[in-house]
């Protein structure tokens, strides 16, 4: 398989590669220290534009013209109820847990990736860098065998849908040139997780494989992408962001340009391994507590996706958690608020 820089040089008729061993080894990558909130979110040009969300529904009302993310998709298999308060009062206030987790990922992000903070101007320039973020990415996995924080978009049963995918390796038997993805979760006791947890973690990481593979088998829906999120693909990156991609050893003066490399780069990787892994950390120490091996279900995962966007397409009304699962509500901020603790039979 040829290099991903040697196909994207030659998309450009550049002379030099994208990255060289050297650069991967400690990738670059940009992240946004402006105000703006970008909208976050296979070529099918000719395709129709995706179906209008149902007036009212959730993904109407909280995520017009903006992607569900993953984590959207993951805290509504948790509780449909709880992903509703959340959606209409606001998510409640980080605890130390939440916070050592998001360091710890911070710390494992820097091992490998570098972040230069750059001012975003608008939803174009901040899915530019996106999309430049991936192929940094997917350039650091291919010559240096791992990357970590790659964002991954696609479109999941008429919806579009967006992540981050915690690391991509290449397996260690040199053999195989399928990516292994691993998603890395801390505990703050020394336990192991409950089924439930388990359950939730294995969508997680199969959201990702389906994103991923997505994009290296299917045209991406460039049209369609530019119409559902309303953007301009002639418009003209900053300076700041022209002069990374400079350094790449590419040329791209527009969001068009740099959507362009990414489709190219896309169709130059592997599918990622059937096999999937949840890494399980002690947040006291970072010792490992378990690492959990399963394999990618893709009927389940389709279940699970019809399953959680009848609830926010507003197909269905929300669910609450089984008796089984009624631990969950120990740690819900808005249990005293959910008017199912007044019945016996059911909990949010």
């Amino acid at each position: 398989m040829a290099l991903i820089e040697a196909a994207l040089s030659a998309a450009a008729a550049a002379s030099r590669p994208v990255l060289s061993s050297a650069a991967a080894r400690r990738a670059v990558q940009l992240s946004s220290c402006a105000a703006y909130s970008a909208a976050s979110g296979g070529d099918i040009e000719d395709s129709p534009p995706l179906p209008t969300p149902r007036r009212g529904s959730l993904l109407a009302r909280f995520r017009d013209r903006r992607a569900l993310a993953v984590t959207d998709i993951t805290a509504t298999e948790w509780c449909d109820k709880q992903q509703e308060f959340v959606l209409e009062h606001g998510k409640p206030e980080m605890t130390q847990a939440m916070k050592a987790g998001s360091e710890r990922h911070a710390q494992l992000e820097q091992e490998v990736i570098e972040r230069v903070e750059v001012t975003i101007r608008s939803a174009e320039e901040s899915w530019a860098v996106k999309f430049m973020n991936f192929i940094v990415g997917a350039n650091q996995l291919m010559l240096e065998g791992i990357t970590r924080e790659i964002p991954v978009i696609g479109v999941v049963e008429g919806s579009w849908m967006i992540g981050v995918i915690d690391e991509l390796r290449m397996p260690p038997d040199g053999i195989s040139v399928h990516p292994i993805l691993v998603d890395t979760k801390t505990r703050y006791k020394p336990t192991v997780p409950s089924e439930a947890q388990k359950r939730n973690g294995r969508l997680q990481v199969m959201c990702y494989k389906y994103l991923w593979d997505n994009l290296i088998s299917e045209k991406f829906p460039a049209e369609n992408f530019f119409s559902y999120f309303d953007l301009d693909p002639g418009y003209l990156l900053s300076d700041d962001i022209k002069q990374y991609i400079r350094l790449l050893g590419l040329n791209a003066k527009t969001l068009e340009d740099v959507l362009k490399y990414f489709k190219v780069t896309c169709h130059t990787l592997p599918r990622s391994q059937e096999q999937l892994l949840l890494r399980y950390e002690l947040q006291a120490d970072n010792s490992l507590l378990e690492e959990y091996q399963f394999s990618y279900d893709a009927r389940w995962l389709k279940d699970q996706f019809q399953e959680v966007l009848s609830f926010w397409q507003g197909a269905r009304e929300p669910k609450f958690v089984s008796e089984e699962e009624r631990w969950k509500c120990s740690f819900c901020k808005f249990a005293n608020n959910c008017p199912i603790n007044a019945s016996t039979s059911r909990c949010c």
